[in-house]
């Protein structure tokens, strides 16, 4: 079976976002770390090249394997910020409906600038997640 690529790493997550070339990608970054920092309680750590996550939990594949993964986290990509929010949207309607302008995939949230959305929504919605994915496993 293959290896996950995605890994926490020793990386310096702060390195890697002040090494971001957009200004403005980099300050919403910025904005972003604290908003995880403070909602976790956990430091920042490197997932792989891209990603900065945040505290972690163990799951099982149908298969019986096991593996880590952050709680929750961020990627600064070109093309927007990406935050991880790891038990996904279902149960999140009335804060996505006040949240302001983003996209969703299964559990990302993509958002081109920190101003498109409400900062307090934002936060009441990672802390939620955190919340689910702590108490469900």
């Amino acid at each position: 079976m293959a290896e996950l690529k995605t890994t926490r790493n020793r990386k310096s997550a702060k390195k890697f976002v002040d090494g971001v070339k957009d200004a403005g990608r980099r300050e919403d970054a910025r904005k972003v770390m604290a908003l995880m920092e403070e909602v976790t309680g956990a430091k920042s750590e490197m997932w792989g090249d891209s990603i900065v996550g945040f505290g972690s939990y163990r799951y099982k594949y149908a298969s019986g394997r096991e593996a880590e993964w952050m709680l929750t986290g961020f990627s600064p990509r070109k093309r927007n910020l990406t935050l991880y929010i790891m038990s996904g949207f279902d149960d999140y309607d009335a804060l996505l409906g006040d949240l302001g302008k983003y996209k969703t995939g299964k559990s990302c949230l993509y958002i081109n600038k920190i101003e498109d959305v409400d900062l307090e929504v934002l936060t009441e919605l990672v802390e939620q997640s955190v919340r689910h994915m702590v108490e469900t496993n």
